[in-house]
């Protein structure tokens, strides 16, 4: 199995393959409207708005799971992030990312990268960084901010 044998919703329900995505890097977040994270939105924009010419794109799974920090409909999410920090990245349904109910798409990016806590992920802004071919290279911690990773795209790309 890889990333492309996946299909999510979008923020309208509808799905998407990932397979859409094939042949780009992609960095997938599971986020949060009310976090002290959130305004990693902002660094990760920067880094879509500097890098989707060249192959790359940011998957926003917004994820309600840790502190109930993402209410809201996926329309009131993406009116925020849109008026708030300018996003225009792709925002997608909101999923769980640990326990019985988890995205079959987490739980095989968990899989591929395990992270300090035996493959849950900790809180939001967990960021996974896919490359060209589908494959999880790096797994990154919610206080790790968008720019820090900015090095290992530019290798990607």
């Amino acid at each position: 199995m890889t990333i492309y044998d996946f299909s999510v919703k979008n923020a309208e329900g509808e799905n998407v393959d990932m397979s859409t995505f094939k042949g780009k890097v992609l960095l997938i977040v599971n986020t949060a409207t009310g976090c002290g994270f959130t305004p990693q939105y902002e660094g990760l924009e920067a880094l879509y708005s500097k890098f989707r010419d060249k192959g790359f794109e940011v998957l926003d799974f917004p994820c309600n799971q840790f502190g109930h920090q993402a209410p809201g409909t996926e329309k009131e999410i993406q009116d925020f992030c849109t008026l708030k920090y300018h996003t225009t990245f792709p925002l997608f349904h909101k999923v769980e990312v640990n326990g019985k109910n988890a995205s079959p798409l987490f739980v095989w990016l968990k899989k591929q990268k395990g992270g300090w806590f035996g493959g849950a992920i900790k809180w939001n802004f967990t960021k996974f960084l896919v490359d060209r071919n589908g494959n999880v290279v790096a797994r990154f911690a919610p206080v790790t901010p968008p720019e820090k990773i900015r090095d290992r795209i530019i290798k990607l790309l």
